[in-house]
């Protein structure tokens, strides 16, 4: 079983610290540094807010994740514990972000070194003059597999209203719910009988 983070919308104050901690950590240059015109600030999470509730929401990590089985050139694997996508590799033809029944994926500029990278072959003519347009790729959540110290959103949030769940607390919880599941049986144990 994947890993995935999970949030309580009763304790989300709609903040959007988690957004800022996702993109520091998954950015090689300093995000209070960058040019006002060129910001790199793409979250792998957002914070969606409506009239009743206030709630990060990213990739659940699924197990048989439709992303990965309609990416047509295998760009997203099951990496670790988590679903990873091969930014590299990926073609930004949004089939992966269709399929997501989260709404957990965005396309998003690719970035190297601080400078959007350009296609090389693929041009737009959409100011008047042919130029190379930018290259977009697929994003979210990866977990911060490369940290090592887990997902930051979760370290950071100030309410704690974002939770890692692994497979060993799930275990543990379905086993609880088991025990307490036959004890609710023990007083109809009489019906058995019948």
């Amino acid at each position: 079983m994947n890993s995935f983070v999970i949030a309580d919308p009763g304790l989300c104050i709609g903040c959007h610290t988690c957004e800022v901690a996702c993109v520091s950590a998954h950015s090689a240059d300093n995000m209070f540094l960058q040019q006002e015109e060129n910001p790199d600030f793409y979250p792998r999470l957002r914070v969606m807010e409506t009239e009743q509730v206030t709630a990060p929401v990213q990739c659940r990590q699924c197990e048989d994740a439709p992303c990965a089985n309609v990416c047509p050139n295998g760009s997203i694997t099951n990496l670790g514990s988590s679903i990873s996508i091969n930014q590299d590799t990926c073609i930004g033809c949004k089939t992966c972000m269709l399929v997501c029944p989260f709404g957990a994926i965005a396309m998003v500029p690719e970035f190297r070194g601080g400078q959007k990278q350009l296609q090389p072959g693929l041009r737009s003519n959409a100011t008047g003059v042919l130029a190379r347009k930018e290259r977009l790729v697929a994003s979210k959540c990866d977990l911060c597999e490369e940290s090592g110290s887990g997902p930051a959103c979760v370290q950071i949030c100030p309410t704690h209203a974002l939770q890692l769940v692994v497979p060993d607390d799930v275990s543990m919880d379905t086993a609880a719910k088991r025990a307490a599941s036959a004890q609710t049986l023990q007083q109809f144990g009489g019906l058995i009988r019948f």
